[in-house]
């Protein structure tokens, strides 16, 4: 019977070590934030029951109520979707590797040249997939094991690193030019990428990204159905952990984000369906809005969302951090800043000054606990 193995680890030669051993075994692995409060890491174990927990120091315990995993499975992924509950995406060996050799074909990675750098979350598809595809494919690897900039730029410089996969805000931190490709997920992207920067979109689901600057990956299928992005292919889930599978009869999986197909075929996402704001009857979607204000000079970090309105049933609100504490932007100023690039009813009515923005350790803004 194979059994679920959890790794609280750091990334690093121990968690590698782990992993093979694990999938050697034929057990699957469970990947878990080594840094969680104590109370939301037993919340995350409780919910996705492995057998055996590999703590950060290493000792291997087993734990009581786990559940097994079936013949073939590799991965059981956390991911919280738009609920804040935790819930377990299971992948296969057949996934992981479809994912790897699709990633490695259309990026053209020389197996024997090319050295992949995995600096993200490992508790995170876009971290972890780095890891998988590269052991899955032989090429080489260097894990770190949390991002850091001056050791991301040692690993080009000095470690012969090639590849790697980064989210905006540590983009924002190194030279781009420094690799061959960089792989880029996480949140929507900048408006303004190098050369070299490939945007990715994807989700736990689909076993890291499979659609590239818009366009779908070897072997994956993409279409937007009634506004909303529906993929399918050999490296989607099998089901969650509760043996739900949230794909349709003929395999496709509804992604719950919105998008739009473009005169040239590639697939453009807006972002989250449940996170769209409808004011006054109009659709808003945050990351048009948040696009247009990242550019005043005021504002360091911004996001957008919507409250309760009386008048307007819901009223655009501006989450914004601000370049300089002594002279933040007022109302009036973004709202004059954006009336060339937005309609009227994508203003923002509201502003709130904060001194960050609550995101998870993969970069993504979690707007449920904007306020």
């Amino acid at each position: 019977m194979q059994s679920l193995v959890a790794l609280a680890l750091p990334g690093g030669p121990v968690l590698l070590d782990e992993l093979r051993r694990a999938w050697d075994a034929g057990d699957a692995v469970l990947p878990v934030d080594h840094r969680l409060p104590r109370e939301a890491a037993e919340r995350l174990l409780a919910a996705l029951r492995p057998s055996i927990v590999v703590a950060a120091d290493g000792e291997r315990s087993q734990r009581a109520g786990g559940e097994p995993v079936e013949p073939g499975d590799a991965l059981v992924v956390a991911t919280s979707g738009t609920t804040g509950e935790p819930k377990g995406v299971v992948l296969t060996h057949e996934a992981v590797a479809a994912s790897a050799w699709a990633t490695s074909a259309r990026l053209g990675v020389d197996t024997g040249a090319d050295r992949w750098l995995a600096c993200l979350p490992v508790a995170h598809i876009g971290g972890l997939a780095v890891i998988t595809r590269a052991l899955v494919t032989g090429t080489a690897l260097t894990v770190l094991p949390r991002f850091d900039a001056s050791a991301v730029a040692r690993a080009a410089r000095d470690g012969g690193a090639t590849l790697v996969a980064l989210v905006p805000t540590t983009l924002a931190r190194v030279d781009a030019s420094l690799f061959r490709t960089v792989l880029l997920g996480g949140s929507r992207p900048p408006s303004h990428l190098p050369g070299n920067v490939v945007a990715t979109y994807g989700m736990t689901e689909t076993g890291s990204g499979v659609i590239y600057d818009g366009r779908p990956l070897e072997g994956v299928d993409a279409r937007v159905s009634e506004g909303e992005v529906l993929v399918r292919g050999s490296m989607l889930l099998r089901c969650y952990r509760d043996g739900h599978d949230p794909k349709t009869a003929h395999g496709w999986l509804p992604t719950g984000d919105a998008g739009v197909v473009e005169p040239d075929g590639r697939i453009v996402v807006s972002g989250r369906m449940s996170d769209v704001v409808v004011t006054g009857g109009e659709k808003v979607w945050p990351h048009a809005v948040e696009a247009a204000l990242a550019g005043h000079p005021l504002v360091q970090e911004v996001a957008v969302g919507g409250r309760a309105d009386r008048k307007w049933g819901e009223r655009v609100v501006a989450w914004v951090v601000p370049a300089d504490r002594a002279t933040p932007p007022d109302l009036a100023s973004l709202r004059a800043f954006v009336e060339d690039r937005l309609p009227a009813y994508a203003f923002p009515r509201e502003l709130v000054l904060v001194d960050l923005l609550p995101r998870t350790s993969s970069g993504k803004v979690v707007r449920r606990q904007l306020g």
